[in-house]
């Protein structure tokens, strides 16, 4: 099988692409485009992008074909022994998992527009780039010299269709290139995109957490890592995971080595790293192999995203990337999370793991769900803990990683949520039934067991009233952006609720007074703050009609700040405890 890309206009955005299968025997062939991507467990759709389909023999004669699902052609091919699909693909979008085409750069992820044929998934596949002559090609992939290759063109040959759908690349002639050399594997930097990497910085941040993370697995499942950086001019932070390489989308580039965006930089690069082992190798069952043209169900999320999650700062901070203010910053932040979405009494993170393929990664309707990521990170948290609470420290989360790792993913086996259980009991030596059961799949708070987790290492889960009068007097949690207030959350039978203020309700006055936020964004926080206790009346608009509500607030009752910090009264015990979860003095 081969792929031949190239493209005329990109200013169009739109992609060619010639698919070519030889040795046909049979009367029809079933022609198959994924419908989502690995890394992102919903459905893309992504034929919705294509605009030209059609099917010839090597002679260029037309061959006939129908569309039979959203994403699969059959093709008539009796008599045939070479099949050339020729379709064009819209590439419009830029993230760290799109595929997009301008006068700049080519950047794809063939997952997202590269056809296969079901049944010769596992075959030997050939990509040939058509490309400008002093474009670079940014690929977790080694290119093959052909003598038959013409100026400009690329080639790679892969295993299967799995390796091609997972090698993501970036051709242009302004990439940015530098590389750092970590326990003998060369980990590569490309940066696409206006920026000014501070590489000295990067080196060195890098190779803290790069090789604690190859001695903390111990074996690797590279040869060399590429770190893909998409900087867009404009806001973003999104990354996507891959066996060889990442793509990392972060924004705006000026701020790119700025305290803020460079934390953000180095948690989503650790964070995408760890997942070369946990579910680029480390898979679910359900997803050993990909299923490419449906739905590949799962509950463990928590495991996938939420181990990860929790590595992806942990790790930081245990190679000493992070300072101890920078790691507990990044917990409190997911804690925070946590206690100010309801959605934990309605559906547990193992439910909503499953039901990523139902609403993807949108907060959804109010209240509905938890987050793999959030919530998954804090049970990753807490399971560490609790194995070294209960091994005495001598085993910890590391340990369930690497034997899931040698003893699963190298064998090519997926791994159940049983399979996990058995795995941490097996390292804690003790029962994990009231975990599994009570709080990964059931809809609960998690406060009771993440107080018994930091307490084992001398800190104490802290809860205050929250600093903005509105959240904790009226239960109300507000977005104060381009002159406008909208109502982000509701605390269940708060003031607010009670006086049946819902999302998305704009507020335009307070007690006669405008709600037009300035830059600073807190006009109507300010103005709640002024007021105090007094009876307030707020102009909202709800639904297209304009109502006036009275409000008695209830100071300290609702939103409360969650976080954890080191105590000064902990134990000798506690403290060894610390040190040995941190690797860092108490």
């Amino acid at each position: 099988m081969k792929y031949i890309i190239s493209y005329q206009k990109p200013h169009t955005h739109f992609i060619d692409i010639e698919f070519i299968a030889d040795n046909i025997n049979q009367d029809d062939l079933l022609i198959q485009l994924p419908s989502w991507r690995p890394g992102r467990y919903e459905l893309g759709n992504f034929a919705k992008n294509v605009q030209k389909w059609a099917a010839f023999d090597a002679n260029g004669n037309t061959l006939k074909f129908e569309k039979i699902t959203k994403d699969c052609w059959k093709v008539q091919t009796k008599g045939v022994s070479e099949v050339h699909i020729n379709y064009n693909y819209y590439a419009i979008d830029l993230n760290a998992g799109s595929t997009f085409l301008d006068s700049t750069q080519l950047y794809m992820n063939p997952v997202n527009c590269c056809v296969y044929i079901p049944e010769r998934i596992n075959n030997q596949c050939e990509l040939v780039l058509v490309l400008p002559e002093d474009y670079k090609v940014a690929i977790g992939h080694t290119s093959i010299p052909s003598s038959m290759e013409r100026v400009g063109e690329r080639s790679y040959i892969f295993s299967n269709f799995h390796q091609l759908a997972d090698s993501p690349f970036i051709a242009s002639n302004t990439l940015q290139q530098n590389k750092i050399n970590c326990n003998g594997t060369d980990f590569h930097f490309w940066f696409q995109g206006e920026c000014k990497p501070n590489w000295e910085k990067l080196s060195n941040d890098f190779s803290k957490f790069c090789t604690y993370q190859i001695e903390m697995m111990r074996k690797v499942p590279f040869d060399e890592y590429h770190f893909l950086f998409q900087i867009l001019p404009t806001k973003i932070y999104h990354g996507v995971e891959h066996t060889t390489s990442t793509v990392i989308a972060l924004g705006p580039g000026y701020n790119l080595m700025k305290v803020d965006m460079y934390e953000d930089l180095l948690g989503v690069s650790c964070h995408e790293l760890f997942h070369a082992w946990n579910i680029k190798t480390i898979r679910p069952i359900e997803m050993q192999p990909y299923d490419y043209t449906k739905e590949n169900y799962s509950k463990l999320g928590y495991v996938c995203e939420g181990i990860t999650t929790y590595y992806g700062d942990y790790l930081l901070f245990r190679s000493g990337v992070f300072n101890e203010e920078q790691y507990f910053n990044t917990l409190n932040e997911r804690l925070q999370k946590h206690v100010d979405n309801f959605g934990r009494y309605n559906l547990s993170v193992a439910d909503s793991s499953f039901d990523t393929w139902l609403d993807g990664y949108v907060p959804g309707i109010p209240n509905r769900k938890t987050s793999i990521y959030d919530e998954g990170s804090l049970l990753a948290f807490y399971t560490d803990i609790f194995i070294l609470k209960h091994s005495g420290n001598k085993y910890s989360l590391a340990d369930v990683m690497r034997f899931l790792y040698n003893e699963f993913a190298l064998k090519g086996k997926g791994y159940s949520d049983m399979d996990y259980k058995g795995v941490v009991e097996h390292f804690a030596n003790a029962s994990f039934d009231t975990i599994f059961n009570n709080y990964i799949n059931k809809a609960v708070d998690y406060s009771p067991i993440l107080k018994d987790a930091t307490e084992y290492i001398g800190c104490k889960l802290n809860s205050i009233s929250s600093s903005k009068f509105h959240e904790h007097a009226l239960g109300l949690k507000v977005h104060e952006v381009n002159g406008a207030c909208k109502v982000l959350a509701i605390y269940p039978d708060s003031v607010a609720d009670k006086a049946s203020i819902a999302v998305n309700d704009d507020i335009i006055t307070i007690n006669n007074m405008p709600v037009k936020p300035d830059s600073s964004g807190t006009n109507f926080s300010e103005w709640c703050a002024y007021f105090g206790n007094e009876q307030l009346f707020l102009n909202i608009v709800s639904g297209g009609i304009t109502k006036q509500i009275s409000l008695f607030p209830k100071p300290n009752t609702f939103y409360k700040t969650n976080f954890v910090d080191k105590q000064s009264s902990a134990d000798e015990n506690q403290k060894r405890n610390y040190e040995c979860w941190s690797n860092t003095m108490f």
